[in-house]
């Protein structure tokens, strides 16, 4: 990365974005994580933005299967409250039982985006999430990486 790609680091708060160096995460994930943003980089370049989700979706599931990427989509992940089930939430992508991807095709990656990757990797106890958003000119702008720090 250069001295720009570090600066920005320095300004986003501790779940936005931390460099692989500083991460403190697994590094089979760390692989797990360059080969989606590999293979998402991929897609963008090929579909461009402004499709749907599952578009992107689907598209990707493709790349992951063309490179060998180990995934599952529309993961099912059980939340409970106080010992008690109170349904089922959704990962869009689980790559290699270990890396959640959250894909989007929005203006803007919100906050709430964000929190929603935070609550998958607690409830998952998984350390590492990425947020994809396709609706970007330049891919490297619409990925957000999330890590559960606690």
């Amino acid at each position: 990365m250069g001295a720009k790609a570090d600066a920005k680091e320095e300004q986003v708060d501790f779940y936005e974005f931390r460099g692989r160096r500083d991460s403190h995460v697994d590094p089979v994930v760390e692989d797990l994580a360059e080969a989606v943003i590999g293979a998402a980089i991929e897609v963008h370049r090929e579909l461009g933005p402004g499709l749907s989700e599952l578009n992107y979706r689907k598209a990707l599931c493709r790349e992951f299967d063309l490179r060998g990427i180990p995934h599952r989509y529309e993961v099912p992940v059980p939340i409970m409250y106080k010992g008690l089930s109170v349904g089922d939430g959704r990962i869009d992508l689980l790559v290699g039982e270990k890396l959640i991807i959250g894909l989007k095709a929005v203006e803007t990656i919100s906050p709430v985006h964000r929190a929603q990757a935070l609550t998958y990797l607690r409830v998952t106890k998984l350390q590492l999430a990425l947020v994809i958003n396709f609706n970007v000119s330049v891919l490297k702008d619409g990925i957000k990486r999330v890590i559960k720090t606690i």
